[in-house]
């Protein structure tokens, strides 16, 4: 029996922060993987990924290629959109009948949870952590992974956009495959 957490996601792009959270939920929760999980679309930002989805893939398979606790999925891809995590936990239930199952979550998604679709079964099938990277307080009744930074996708998306460098934001691998594939030129984004 293992403890494995999924960590659901546009990545567009993968940065260190997800990263580091992703390390700090290994930790924190004991866990013995985490399976990152690129969404094809999220159904709650319709149209909105600026990468492709094989991009998207292709930048964190790089990101993730010499943690062996961490592996992608690409499942929510080949699937119609939008992509409902439902779906995903009951393929990862039966995949996994006796492992441990947990969710990561955004603190920024916490209070639109009980909107997800089926989330009553999801509650039942995993167990929510909810990734936090600022110091307010959360009252929220699952456990809380906490590491303090201020870095986003739309932030990097944006200095892309202008020009600007994303050295240190971004791993280097992920970095040079932006720039080879021209990913986010000339277009400002709102998160």
């Amino acid at each position: 029996m293992i403890r494995l957490a999924l960590y659901g996601g546009s990545f567009d792009p993968i940065h260190h922060g997800h990263l580091i959270l992703a390390r700090q939920a290994l930790e924190d929760l004991s866990l013995d993987r985490v399976v990152f999980v690129p969404a094809a679309e999220s159904p709650f930002k319709p149209n909105q990924s600026s990468a492709s989805a094989e991009d998207r893939l292709a930048m964190v398979k790089l990101a993730i290629e010499d943690e062996p606790a961490f592996v992608v999925d690409p499942l929510e891809l080949s699937r119609e959109t939008p992509s409902y995590t439902i779906h995903t936990a009951r393929e990862y239930k039966t995949r996994h009948p006796a492992d441990t199952l947990f969710f990561l979550v955004g603190e920024d998604h916490v209070a639109a949870l009980p909107k997800w679709n089926e989330f009553k079964e999801l509650d039942r099938l995993v167990h929510f952590a909810v990734l936090s990277r600022s110091d307010l307080p959360l009252n929220v009744g699952y456990p809380v992974v906490r590491r303090r930074f201020d870095l986003s996708s739309t932030e990097i998306r944006n200095r892309v956009a202008n020009n600007l460098p994303i050295s240190y934001l971004v791993p280097e691998n992920v970095l040079r495959y932006i720039h080879e594939r021209k990913l986010y030129r000339g277009e400002v984004y709102r998160s």
